[in-house]
């Protein structure tokens, strides 16, 4: 499997993550801001919420670990939860907005 199917993989398995509070995964949600897989399979995820205090931060998190673990060709993943730049809701993909209500 090339790098690219398995980080095409990867994207697919965090779109089945899903803030508890919303119903759009944190995908679409534009919470994940870098996916970076080295040769080795060790996978980084930079991601943030949608507010600093979110109550499911751990679940979340925990949630996307778990489940890019699954992936072939991950050895690791490591999420780092990042603030910076802020998420703001212009972050969303179409469907998400749409589902939202936003458009």
């Amino acid at each position: 499997m090339t790098k690219f199917e398995t980080e095409e993989k990867i994207v697919n398995m965090i779109k089945t993550v899903f803030d508890p509070e919303i119903p759009v995964n944190v995908y679409d949600l534009g919470l994940i801001y870098k996916i970076d897989l080295n040769e080795e399979g060790d996978l980084t995820i930079d991601m943030t919420l949608t507010a600093p205090n979110c109550p499911a931060a751990d679940f979340i998190m925990e949630d996307v670990r778990q489940k890019v673990e699954s992936v072939e060709g991950v050895k690791s993943a490591t999420i780092n939860l990042v603030f910076e730049p802020e998420w703001d809701k212009d972050m969303m993909s179409e469907e998400a907005k749409l589902e939202l209500g936003f458009l």
